[in-house]
C-alpha cells in the first residue's frame, strides 16, 4: 500500500480524515494547543486547521465529517430500470431480433444502447437486475400452444364438478403420468479444480425403460415399469392392476397422450364405468399433474446421480427408487402442495 498520505493529507481516505479533523480541533479547543503547532506536527496546512475550528464552533463535531464528492449521475436511470424489469419478466429476446429465448446481460446492454442511447457494460446490468429482486436461473419452459382459458375453466369449473361427482360415488381421485428413463441421462454437480471441468466415467451405452405411475393426495402410489413402448394394451394392463382389489371406484386424471384416448382404452373404461372414470388435464400444462413432481424426484434426486451401467442395472435402480418413493407417504403428499397442484390437495369441494 502506498504511503503517499504520510506526506500529503489530501490523500487520506474520507472516514479516517474525519477522525483526524476531530482530533485536531479537540487539541486546539479543549487541550489548548496552538493551531500552528498542531498543523506542524501533523503536516497539515494552518488554514485547514483554522477552517476546521471555525466549522466546529459553528456546528459542532458533526460538521467535521468528510462530505464525499457526489458521484457521476447514474447511466441507468429509474426509468430505464422500470423498463428493464418489465422487459425481462414479460418478453424474450426474439422480440428484438435475437435468435434465442433466453436473456443475457450482454443482450440487454445492447438493447439499452439502441433504445436509450446509453452504453453500459453487462456487469452493470447484472447489478441493477439483482437490486430489483431478479436472479440468473434455469427457467421452466411453457408450451406456447397452452390455453390459459382452458386452464382457468379446468380449475374453476371442470375439476370442482368432477370432484363433487367423486364424492357422490365414493371414488378416490388419482393423477397418472408416464415417463421414459434413459440410462445415459445425467445431472447434478461434483467438486473439482477451479478452471478444470471434473471428469466422471460413465457408460456410453443407451438403454431406456418406460414407467406408468399414479398418485393420490393421501400419499398412495401405484406404478408399472416396462421395457417396451407403452401402448393401449400395456396401459389397459396397468389399469387392471390398479383396479384389482380396490374397495372404491377411481377417478383418474391424465394427459392427452395418444393411448389415453385410444378406441381400446375408451372401450375398456366404458365397460368398467362402475370402477373407473378417466378425465383429461389441460393441454400443454404438465405442472398441474402432481405426478410430474414424482418424476423429478426419481430422475434428478436418484437415477441421474447413480452409476448405472446396464439396462438391468437401470431397471433394478428404477424399481428401487419407485419403491422408496411409494413408501414415503409424506413426500408424495408434498407433490400436492405446490402452487400449481394445490387445487388437487383438498378431499372435498
Amino acid at each position: 500500500m502506498s504511503n503517499d498520505w504520510l506526506h500529503d493529507a489530501r490523500k487520506i481516505p474520507g472516514e479516517p480524515m474525519s477522525y483526524i479533523r476531530k482530533l485536531v480541533v479537540q487539541s486546539v479547543v479543549e487541550r489548548n494547543y496552538s493551531p500552528d503547532l498542531v498543523a506542524s506536527v501533523l503536516g497539515l496546512s494552518r488554514s485547514s486547521v483554522y477552517e476546521w475550528v471555525k466549522k466546529y464552533e459553528k456546528a459542532g463535531y458533526d460538521a467535521l465529517n468528510t462530505q464525499d464528492a457526489p458521484g457521476a449521475e447514474p447511466r441507468i436511470t429509474a426509468k430505464i430500470d422500470t423498463w428493464l424489469k418489465s422487459v425481462v419478466l414479460s418478453e424474450n429476446p426474439t422480440s428484438y431480433g435475437y435468435d434465442t429465448v433466453l436473456w443475457t446481460c450482454q443482450i440487454l446492454a445492447e438493447i439499452i444502447e439502441k433504445t436509450f442511447g446509453v452504453k453500459v457494460i453487462p456487469s452493470t446490468i447484472s447489478a441493477h437486475l439483482r437490486q430489483m429482486g431478479l436472479s440468473y436461473q434455469e427457467p421452466c419452459y411453457r408450451a406456447k400452444e397452452r390455453d390459459p382459458a382452458e386452464i382457468e375453466y379446468f380449475l374453476n369449473e371442470k375439476f370442482p364438478r368432477i370432484q363433487r361427482l367423486a364424492l357422490k360415488i365414493g371414488a378416490d381421485i388419482a393423477y397418472e403420468d408416464e415417463a421414459g428413463v434413459d440410462m445415459s441421462e445425467r445431472s447434478g454437480r461434483t467438486w473439482g479444480l477451479i478452471g478444470r471441468t471434473p471428469e466422471v466415467m460413465v457408460t456410453g451405452q443407451r438403454g431406456k425403460l418406460n414407467t406408468l405411475s399414479l398418485v393420490t393426495n393421501d400419499g398412495q402410489m401405484e406404478y408399472e415399469v416396462t421395457q417396451g413402448h407403452i401402448n393401449s394394451e400395456v396401459y389397459i394392463g396397468f389399469l387392471e392392476k390398479v383396479l384389482s382389489g380396490r374397495d372404491h371406484p377411481l377417478v383418474l386424471f391424465v394427459d392427452r397422450v395418444a393411448f389415453h384416448h385410444s378406441k381400446e382404452v375408451r372401450a375398456y373404461v366404458r365397460s368398467n364405468r362402475a370402477k373407473i372414470r378417466v378425465y383429461f388435464l389441460p393441454k400443454y400444462a404438465p405442472e398441474y399433474n402432481p405426478m410430474e413432481q414424482g418424476w423429478e424426484e426419481i430422475k434428478d434426486n436418484h437415477l441421474r446421480k447413480q452409476p448405472i451401467c446396464t439396462r438391468e442395472d437401470l431397471k433394478k435402480r428404477l424399481s428401487s427408487a419407485l419403491d422408496s418413493l411409494k413408501k414415503d407417504i409424506k413426500r408424495i403428499r408434498s407433490f400436492f402442495l405446490l402452487p400449481h397442484t394445490i387445487y388437487a390437495s383438498s378431499l372435498s369441494a
